[in-house]
């Protein structure tokens, strides 16, 4: 049996007196393979007095020193990136090409994003903006940053979050999720021969262990990853110190079809969008709204390539027992007027659930409205454009969305009055390290990637000097 331990002052330790543990389960057969750590008081404690002693001498590195660390880290993670994609896999159950030819070539080149960020700080300049005086704005690390990932990337989750945490020149203890954590503590080896001691800590835990990190006194930001409920749990501990906070939380991108698309295609590419990663993805295209006039085409269209799809080449499990009982029971619910036009139902032998196209659902729908977080796709009809951004801005979330249409003037007046972060034409996924990636509302605040992510683990301090 594997048992992962927490990953703290560069090097995995062992805690006397700790005897909880997570099991750890492989969701493509549903069977235990390991366990993992249940990190307490002194595990926390252990971890963010390590970040905290490693902040002193990481602050003071220069941006060319962080940007040397950041591009080996990522040579390394190239370099094994079959070990790398075979221990997500094992948690999992991605599709294993998807994770070599994809996912882990997202991760370096996100880190190499970072490298260069690091010696790419702008601000203001400084100037006489009052007579006799000279003021210089400096953009300085905050400090310990408490990070909390998610399961359905590990890996890259954990990249985003270091990569500008590090290159800004602060220190981080990461939590994983409980049913995924190896690749995050993998990911803190393979740094460790590039990093002090203490500066990229990793803590595998339960809920308590990320409250613990949230309030721990150390603990001068903390990122958070995962479902609004955890969002606001984290906000909420975070207030009570005036802690700083930065919110990547849930979903329910809707994807809008207007008639002059090409609907064989079209369907086509929202199912990529759906059904990538099992659908277990705060963007996936899991609300379409459809004009009236091609509604039934588009359903037709839809449900064939959803049909088509295959297990383990198309798509993985769902994460966990848990998850795939509440995706059920969320489609047990579904109201008479609802139609489950192809899938709905558990495959085996692990958490996998087949590709999933329900119809006939009106706004106030649970389904509508929930994110599912699930290779499950709702249809809906509009009878023209201002019915159409109605039905899209009308959930608490506005994380992501997306417009299909040919019409140039359409996609200005709807961009613009879509309520997400994140707007793509004619696609619908797509990221890039250079573009910021956030939301708004129960989506939570602040931007992943980008120049944005980078400025988000600085503070801001005047230095103002009297010359005459």
């Amino acid at each position: 049996m594997t048992h992962i331990r927490n990953f703290v002052g560069g090097a995995l330790v062992d805690t006397p007196g700790t005897e909880a543990t997570l099991e750890l389960t492989d969701p493509a057969t549903g069977k235990v393979f390991g366990t993992s750590v249940v990190s307490g008081r002194n595990e926390i404690d252990l971890a963010m007095e390590s970040a905290a002693r490693a902040f002193q001498i990481w602050r003071r590195s220069t941006p060319a020193q962080r940007q040397e660390a950041l591009l080996k880290i990522a040579d390394a993670l190239e370099a094994r990136a079959e070990e790398f994609a075979d221990t997500e896999v094992r948690e999992t159950g991605k599709v294993r090409a998807v994770m070599l030819d994809e996912e882990i070539p997202e991760c370096v080149s996100t880190l190499r994003f970072f490298a260069g960020a690091a010696r790419q700080l702008e601000g203001t300049g400084a100037g006489e903006y009052l007579a006799g005086h000279t003021s210089v704005i400096r953009r300085e690390p905050i400090g310990v940053c408490a990070q909390i990932a998610p399961w359905n990337y590990p890996l890259m989750m954990a990249v985003w979050k270091i990569g500008p945490a590090l290159a800004a020149g602060n220190t981080v203890v990461l939590k994983p999720a409980e049913t995924t954590p190896s690749t995050a503590v993998l990911l803190a080896e393979t740094a460790a021969e590039f990093l002090p001691p203490g500066v990229f800590n990793v803590l595998c835990g339960d809920r308590e262990t990320g409250r613990a990190l949230v309030r721990h006194p150390h603990t001068d930001l903390v990122s958070i990853t995962g479902s609004t409920r955890a969002g606001i749990d984290v906000a909420t501990v975070a207030a009570a110190d005036l802690k700083r906070t930065h919110l990547e939380l849930g979903g329910n991108a809707p994807l809008l079809v207007f008639p002059d698309t090409d609907v064989a295609d079209t369907a086509e590419r929202i199912a990529d969008a759906a059904f990538y990663n099992a659908g277990q993805d705060c963007t996936a295209g899991s609300r379409v709204l459809v004009h009236q006039s091609v509604h039934d085409e588009f359903v037709a269209a839809l449900t064939k390539t959803a049909a088509a799809r295959r297990p383990d080449v198309d798509y993985g499990p769902l994460n966990s027992r848990a998850q795939l009982d509440r995706v059920l029971g969320l489609l047990e619910r579904l109201p008479s007027h609802a139609r489950v036009e192809t899938g709905g139902t558990a495959t085996g032998p692990g958490f996998q659930l087949a590709p999933t196209v329900v119809s006939g659902l009106r706004q106030d729908d649970e389904l509508v409205q929930e994110e599912v977080f699930a290779p499950v796709i709702t249809v809906q009809s509009f009878a023209d454009e201002t019915e159409a951004l109605e039905l899209a801005n009308g959930v608490p979330y506005g994380l992501a969305s997306s417009v299909w249409t040919n019409d140039v003037a359409r996609v200005a007046r709807v961009s613009r009055d879509l309520d997400f972060g994140c707007v793509w034409v004619n696609t619908h996924g797509p990221l890039t390290a250079e573009m910021p990636h956030g939301g708004f509302g129960h989506s939570g605040h602040g931007k992943d990637l980008s120049a944005y992510s980078f400025a988000e683990y600085t503070r801001v301090k005047h230095v103002m000097t009297r010359f005459e």
